[in-house]
């Protein structure tokens, strides 16, 4: 339940554009710039005094429930198999993008626990598969599976990430060329 109210979120922060769902760029593009808003509006506050805190990588994991929701979208089934393919062939194309922005959690000066932190996400960031979790089922739910894990392993770089910024030692996405500016939002018509 408490996932499907953070989609309607997600979705409703999104002009609306006919039934189209943003796709998962346009989705992350949003995320970040919403995360540096965070981060401008709370500059030189300790991350203990921020009110309901500074990272929100859930938004992320939306990004990719999105993506697959609009593949399920599609009227054959050899559309949605390909479809969720090359979904998780993209979210592990920006994860890779990602991670090569971080920096060495050695690297990093301080033991306070944004710097702990970051160096537990980088390993995450930076960890192996214990192996095929999506195998053996049908194609249309391995390919489900591979592209929700590719959404996870996206979510748990972007935690690296965004606290690597939050410390500054991470570049902005839109500098790093990894995002692009959020899409515009136009007013809502009043009934």
């Amino acid at each position: 339940m408490k996932r499907l109210a953070l989609i309607w979120f997600a979705l409703a922060a999104f002009p609306a554009q006919g039934n189209e769902l943003p796709d998962v760029q346009t989705c992350l593009n949003s995320h970040v710039a919403r995360y540096e808003w965070l981060l401008d509006m709370h500059k030189g506050t300790p991350v203990e005094e921020i009110p309901g805190g500074i990272w929100h990588v859930e938004h992320v994991s939306n990004c990719g429930t999105i993506g697959i929701v609009r593949c399920d979208m599609a009227e054959d089934l050899e559309d949605r198999i390909a479809c969720q393919i090359e979904l998780a062939e993209e979210l592990d194309g920006l994860t890779d993008k990602v991670k090569a922005d971080l920096p060495d959690p050695e690297t990093i000066e301080g033991n306070h626990w944004p710097e702990r932190l970051y160096a537990i996400s980088h390993a995450l960031a930076h960890g192996t598969s214990a192996g095929a979790d999506c195998a053996n089922q049908a194609e249309l739910v391995e390919v489900w599976c591979e592209a929700n894990n590719a959404s996870n392993r996206l979510r748990t770089t972007m935690l690296a990430w965004e606290v690597g910024r939050y410390l500054g030692q991470t570049p902005d996405a839109i500098e790093a060329g990894w995002a692009g500016p959020p899409p515009i939002i136009r007013p809502r018509a009043r009934p």
